[in-house]
């Protein structure tokens, strides 16, 4: 198939060049221009909400104006659980219709920083496949690293993700977390933090150096901004001691000291480790925490992680003995399912408990489907949502952490 415009590199070096300096508003502008070049008729950029229950499309530099100055603003909105789109988004692969008219195939192509999901590109052209349609998942992988550059420092990017006002505590701690995914040919590792407009104390990390994966997930006492200071308190001496070339232990104690300093009389439990990437040895500390579940082979390993937790963090106490730590070697395609206890606590309107099984359970049976670890978690956060009628008493966190090393091949 032969299609007029310009090269894929030259399109792409410019895309390039002007995304140094681009703002978020002219980010629809550069994209729709750089499909045409390419040969399509049409490209538009659509973003998941904090829920990821929509896809919304980025707004126009006149709907942006309006965004900016407070007013409301109706902006395109796409379903993700019923619609090709996303389909698309769900499972991470490109979704393309031929119609029969000109300019009428339509393909909704997943926009992928690294591993981590951020929504979907609609391009449109007489036909979508071969060289063009490579071209198309080009300008969307550029797209997404776009995107990923502008969100952190862009109050329309946030706007638009969300549909609601965001409580005090809950901006404090998104400012907090990190990505909600990372990963490597060797792991990923994936979190979910709801209620995600209303959310007090919960807070997980993880991040990579060289081999070695840290992982955190938190839960402090309360659901007000006091507990999400707590749990950013925590996370700041974490990251200060790690980075600083502190062990699991050394993190414990340095959280200790920090609360009791700074947020006395507020406790916090936590599960701190180290996955190392090359061998599968993981190493952990449990603080007061439930203790992480194991997934392998299809099923639920009862009891790998069960051990005497330590006491919470917070009590400043330093005649206490320092945490245990404790070892477990993994197998490839193990996953790692940390959560706070609002998660198997959450409770339907009948006073049943979501519980461990149910939640091993989910996870489970979205893995055997073949789907990503975030669209695995999306499911059991909706899962969760329904059990308790939309309505969460306690925050619910969950981080399920994949060691798929590459010489075992994909999971």
């Amino acid at each position: 198939m032969s299609f007029h415009g310009s090269g894929l590199g030259e399109v792409l070096a410019d895309v390039l060049a002007a995304a140094h300096r681009l703002t978020p508003r002219e980010i629809p502008a550069l994209v729709q221009d750089a499909a045409v070049r390419l040969g399509m008729t049409e490209a538009r950029v659509f973003v998941a909400d904090l829920q990821q229950d929509q896809l919304v499309a980025l707004p126009t530099p006149e709907q942006t104006e309006l965004l900016v100055a407070g007013s409301p603003v109706e902006l395109e909105s796409i379903a993700v659980d019923t619609s090709l789109a996303g389909r698309a988004y769900r499972a991470e692969t490109a979704q393309i219709t031929a119609g029969t008219g000109p300019h009428s195939a339509v393909g909704w192509l997943p926009l992928v920083d690294g591993v981590g999901r951020l929504g979907v590109l609609k391009v449109t052209a007489p036909v979508l496949e071969g060289p063009l349609l490579e071209h198309a998942e080009a300008l969307a992988s550029l797209t997404a690293m776009t995107l990923a550059t502008k969100q952190h420092y862009s109050d329309v990017l946030a706007q638009t993700i969300r549909s609601h006002p965001m409580a005090l505590q809950a901006e404090l701690l998104w400012a907090f977390v990190p990505p909600r995914t990372i990963g490597t040919a060797a792991f990923t590792s994936s979190a979910l933090l709801e209620p995600a407009y209303e959310v007090g104390g919960d807070a997980f990390d993880h991040s990579l150096s060289g081999t070695r994966l840290h992982l955190t997930l938190l839960d402090a006492m309360g659901h007000d901004l006091a507990s999400g200071g707590c749990s950013a308190v925590a996370l700041a001496a974490c990251r200060s001691t790690r980075r600083a070339g502190g062990d699991l232990v050394d993190i414990s104690e340095q959280i200790d000291r920090a609360l009791a300093r700074w947020i006395p009389d507020r406790l916090l439990t936590c599960v701190i480790a180290d996955l190392d990437t090359a061998t599968g040895r993981l190493d952990w500390i449990n603080c007061g925490h439930p203790a992480p579940l194991l997934v392998r082979d299809g099923r639920l390993v009862t009891g790998a992680f069960d051990r005497h937790p330590h006491l919470p963090l917070g009590l400043g106490d330093p005649g206490l003995p320092p945490p245990p730590v404790h070892t477990f070697r993994l197998q490839p395609g193990d996953r790692v399912l940390m959560f706070t206890d609002g998660v198997t606590e959450a409770r339907s309107a009948t006073g049943e408990q979501f519980g461990e099984e149910r939640l091993a359970d989910t996870v489970v049976r979205a893995m055997a489907d073949g789907l990503p670890a975030p669209e695995a978690l999306r499911r059991l956060i909706q899962r969760i949502l329904l059990h308790q009628d939309r309505k969460l008493r306690d925050d619910a966190t969950i981080l399920l952490t994949e060691w798929h090393p590459q010489s075992a091949g994909p999971i």
